[in-house]
């Protein structure tokens, strides 16, 4: 893994994203939106096998694997782990050229000090030197957190959750991280789904409020997110089908429910209950100050995206509230030519919209120039929301914060030495990138401090 990975060719650019770079490389990391357990952190218990650690946890890989054959039951449990990892490795060539090749190469050469390359011939003495290390205190998950520099790392976690390992990790004296978690609602928004009438039934019995209807739906929510914030959460995590949010009138959205309930709800209605429930959820963060994340248009379980639109579906939500100053809506999209056309010019009006990171599979060094060169002629870098990298595979978040600040060095090199930014300039905008912009963004001041 050369020093000069991912900076430009040009020598004279090389040299000033090299300085750049130097200013970010050991920062602390914030990580505000992810998905790793907190229980893996509040346990610390050793890792079980490099399988479990480094492949079924990341769809980057599981996903790619399956692109070339392989059925999904075999890269997960109860398939021995072993021969999980003989798949993975005796397809490592599969993984040139993209960024998940660039992670996995970073982790088991940084992380884990292995130099042999990934092969059938090979995976089985990378599968012991991994699990070696995994039985070694230096490896346990605590450990490897601070090893990795990480000061804020949030997880997602659904409203009925007790956040026990949260608060457990927060009361904990020896651990001197925070793990925060984040609000997603999904399931409670949509009443043609299959287990919405379950997901009412758990949210009921852990708020104290009935859900059996909408009011006291809302009622719960709202009580759900102030127990949130109590456990250090700053923000609420939305992946909905569009960006729809037009508001309904109480009695609409009651009639609705009570279909919902009944099992009779139509498609029409119930995508207008979802998208009043995005509405619901911007006037809630008015209230109590979370931070909405919002991110449409992936059609799960076909791995595919979708074309996403946001000016005019969230034009309702922006006129109420897109002025107000409680208010930080963080966009996010797999569909990148969104980012020229639609998020960054609402970034560059809107104060409460910010310009979501490079995300699901646009985490790549070419995704990020491209985002950088998309968004910042119409917000500047300030309206932007920081890296984030979205794992379930915890040992790569190291490597891909790493993939964000080399890919910001070459873009502010890039202007320094096209004399559009002097490198002082640079210098700060690239420290801002990793502390103050994601600090703003999440609200995370009071959990730095």
């Amino acid at each position: 893994m050369t020093d000069d990975r991912l900076f430009p060719a040009d020598p004279s650019t090389r040299d000033v994203a090299r300085r750049l770079y130097e200013i970010t490389k050991s920062a602390p990391i914030l990580s505000p939106h992810g998905h790793v357990d907190a229980r893996i952190l509040a346990s610390n218990e050793p890792f079980t096998d490099p399988a479990a650690l480094l492949v079924t946890p990341d769809h980057y890989v599981t996903r790619l694997l399956h692109a070339h054959g392989v059925p999904l039951e075999r890269l997960r449990s109860p398939a021995p782990a072993r021969e999980i990892w003989r798949e993975f490795a005796s397809r490592w060539h599969l993984f040139a050229g993209t960024p998940v090749r660039y992670w996995l190469a970073d982790e088991l050469a940084d992380v884990f000090g292995i130099d042999e390359t990934p092969s059938a011939d090979t995976s089985d003495s990378i599968y012991d030197s991994l699990a070696e290390s995994l039985a070694s205190p230096e490896f346990r998950p605590r450990a490897l957190f601070d090893r990795f520099g990480i000061r804020v790392l949030a997880t997602t976690d659904d409203p009925a959750d007790d956040l026990a390992a949260h608060r457990a990790l927060r009361d904990d004296t020896t651990f001197t991280g925070r793990v925060i978690p984040t609000l997603r609602a999904d399931r409670y928004m949509d009443p043609s789904t299959p287990s919405w009438i379950q997901a009412l039934d758990q949210l009921s019995a852990v708020a104290g409020f009935d859900c059996g209807s909408y009011h006291g739906l809302l009622d719960a929510l709202r009580a759900r997110r102030l127990f949130f914030l109590d456990a250090g959460a700053t923000s609420t995590d939305s992946g909905v089908a569009d960006a729809g949010s037009e508001p309904l009138e109480p009695g609409d959205a009651e009639r609705i429910h009570a279909a919902g309930l009944a099992g009779t709800v139509t498609a029409a209605d119930a995508i207008a209950y979802r998208r009043n429930m995005i509405y619901r959820f911007a006037e809630m963060s008015t209230e109590d100050g979370l931070v909405m994340q919002l991110h449409p248009g992936v059609i799960r379980n076909h791995h595919l995206p979708d074309v996403a639109s946001f000016t005019r579906p969230l034009q309702p939500l922006l006129r109420d509230f897109g002025t107000h100053p409680n208010l930080h809506l963080v966009l996010f999209t797999v569909d990148e030519t969104a980012f020229s056309r639609e998020i960054g010019p609402l970034a560059g009006f809107y104060p409460s919209v910010y310009a979501g990171a490079p995300w699901w599979f646009l985490d790549s060094p070419g995704g990020i120039a491209r985002y950088r060169a998309a968004i910042t002629d119409s917000a500047g870098f300030a309206k932007t929301s920081g890296f984030i990298d979205d794992t379930r595979a915890f040992c790569s978040i190291p490597a891909r914060h790493d993939v964000s600040r080399r890919a910001d060095a070459a873009f502010l090199a890039g202007l320094v030495t096209s004399h559009q930014l002097d490198e002082d300039e640079a210098a700060t905008i690239a420290a801002e990138l990793v502390d103050d912009i994601p600090k703003n963004t999440f609200k995370l001041d009071p959990l730095v401090e």
